[in-house]
């Protein structure tokens, strides 16, 4: 990474952190299956009436994918808090917030990216239409990437704690609504005839948002933990 420039630096860590993930695909195999047992398992509670698992499957998807998200934040840092890359990225010639967000985005692409592209598949399960699946498909490729960049502050404030993966919850939960209602709403506007461009830019300004600040609040927590 020495003598790279910014966008370099970000790269660097975008491929590193997709090769950590992909010599390590156990990790990233458990968030997907997690996913599709929690997707699949309703089907089989509730029974086999369509009007309800049409109007229960987008909330049924979207909590199932934020649970999902969630359960991969315990590996966000972790890794570089125990070998000290965490302490080189502190010293390097870059700001730690952009660095973070190549992290982040690694993670995303990693956790996040299956998560969208196998959830058609699942929401078939429910009857939903193909428009109601594109929906989905949209909301969850642009809701995705928001929970990964929240989920990296609580991430980084346990970071080190004994029985962080609760704190995480406790810290992220409470971000995490405004995201899932305009998900799942999302789907189910346009399944009313009403639309759903409205959810979705909502779900875009989170997003340039989150991205915007989000790198800085975990740089900022990265600092306290490892003060």
């Amino acid at each position: 990474m020495s003598g790279a420039g910014p966008v370099q630096a970000v790269a660097w860590v975008v491929r590193r952190d997709l090769t950590l993930a992909l010599r390590g695909r156990a990790d990233v195999l458990t968030t997907l299956v997690f996913f599709v047992i929690v997707v699949s398992l309703f089907p089989l509670g509730v029974g086999p009436d369509m009007d309800t698992l049409r109007t229960m499957g987008p909330g049924v998807v979207w909590v199932a994918a934020l649970l999902a998200s969630m359960l991969s934040l315990g590996r966000l840092f972790a890794s570089d808090y125990q070998d000290g890359t965490l302490e080189q990225f502190l010293v390097a010639p870059y700001p730690l917030s952009l660095l973070v967000l190549g992290k982040v985005g690694a993670h995303w692409l990693a956790s996040g990216v299956p998560l969208v592209l196998i959830a058609p598949f699942l929401g078939l399960q429910y009857g939903m239409s193909f428009a109601s699946l594109r929906v989905l498909m949209g909301s969850l490729l642009l809701g995705t990437p928001v929970l990964s960049l929240l989920g990296a502050i609580g991430a980084a404030l346990t970071l080190g704690l004994r029985g962080g993966g609760v704190l995480v919850a406790l810290l992220v939960l409470p971000l995490y609504v405004p995201v899932l209602i305009m998900g799942a709403g999302a789907v189910e506007a346009d399944a009313a005839g009403l639309g759903a461009q409205g959810h979705l830019s909502l779900l875009a300004a989170m997003l340039v948002l989150a991205a915007f600040f989000t790198p800085w609040a975990t740089a900022t927590a990265l600092r306290i933990s490892l003060d």
